[in-house]
């Protein structure tokens, strides 16, 4: 594995316009695939020595990349593979330090210093949430629309569309999507899956790159397969808004069929048994119908479609869908079932 590191020759990469860039901060080290593109720039070019980046500057890493940045108030950033960050806008003098970062993908790990004494505002946010920070360590893993937060030091103020803050304490985990407003702060227990998905992504944004990326490139499905159980245990505990919340992050941070038609099962249950919503529950089955036709799951869509169906006093689809589950599973485990609810339909 190789590391740069290089703390002298440093170069300062300017916006491409005549327009004044403040600095913000030094790449000092970085391994793999790393690129950058100066404010004003079409493309991206590849980092190959220490570079000092100026207001509006992006850098990227690719699949084995990874990259520390040094602010120039002695913050740390680093990113992990698979990741890209605007460096927006940062302005430190005698009596304020502010900034504006976007982590539009992957997985930061930022170690922000204190400042005593100073008016402080620096926040990371993409197009779905924002995270304030005043001397805080925290983690943050984008994936499409997802968000996840994991704290390791201080307070972080995180917030979606609505601006309702939610504040997240070290050694607890937090996430969102589409801008929803945070869920609910959870404890990172010792010896638990989401502790293990922890490990994995402070050693993806450790001091040295990890020996391989495996762990970190299946974070998204670790903390999404979470997600199935815990959205599980809040629907149990009657928290069927943030059961609902935490089974869409679940979708959005998976890409496996696996996961994504068990979250728009368990999605179905919450709206049909707990909520009386039977056509957001039916929208539910028939896209897994529709997008996973032959996962495992889509033989308890087909029956739940039937089932909804069949409560809204829509005979005929509901016979529809009984009939193509005889179809395609004769031997299915929902067959008695069905063949009741058919007996009834067809009096």
């Amino acid at each position: 594995m190789r590391i740069m590191l290089i703390l002298c020759s440093v170069f300062v990469v300017t916006a491409a316009s005549p327009v004044f860039s403040a600095q913000v901060g030094i790449v000092t080290k970085f391994s793999g695939d790393v690129s950058f593109k100066a404010k004003g720039a079409d493309s991206y070019q590849p980092l190959t020595r220490s570079m000092s980046f100026s207001e509006g500057a992006w850098l990227k890493t690719g699949r084995n990349g990874w990259l520390e940045l040094s602010l120039i108030d002695k913050s740390i950033f680093r990113l992990a593979n698979n990741s890209e960050l605007e460096l927006e806008r940062f302005l430190l003098d005698s009596s304020k330090k502010e900034g504006l970062f976007t982590l539009t993908q992957g997985k930061l790990r930022a170690s922000v210093a204190k400042s005593p004494g100073l008016t402080s505002s620096l926040k990371v946010r993409n197009k779905a949430v924002v995270a304030g920070v005043k001397g805080t360590e925290f983690l943050m893993l984008s994936e499409g629309p997802a968000n996840v937060f994991f704290g390791n030091e201080g307070i972080v103020a995180i917030s979606g569309h609505d601006g309702l803050e939610t504040s997240l304490l070290p050694q607890y985990m937090t996430q969102t999507t589409r801008g929803f407003t945070p869920i609910e702060p959870v404890a990172v227990e010792p010896d638990t899956p989401i502790a293990k998905a922890k490990a994995a992504f402070e050693d993806a944004t450790g001091t040295v790159p990890p020996e391989d990326w495996v762990a970190s490139n299946n974070l998204p499905e670790i903390i999404a397969r979470w997600n199935i159980s815990y959205g599980h245990y809040l629907a149990d505990s009657g928290k069927y808004e943030q059961a609902l919340k935490v089974f869409q992050i679940a979708l959005d941070l998976a890409k496996g069929a696996d996961i994504r038609c068990d979250a728009r099962l368990e999605r179905s249950a919450v709206y049909s048994r707990f909520l009386g919503n039977h056509d957001a529950a039916l929208a539910e089955n028939l896209l897994i119908l529709e997008e996973h036709p032959q996962a495992p799951q889509a033989e308890s869509a087909l029956f739940n479609a039937g089932q909804i169906y069949f409560e809204l006093s829509n005979k005929e689809r509901a016979r529809e869908r009984f009939n193509e589950y005889l179809r395609r599973y004769p031997n299915g485990k929902h067959r008695s079932n069905v063949e009741t609810l058919l007996g009834i339909l067809n009096r």
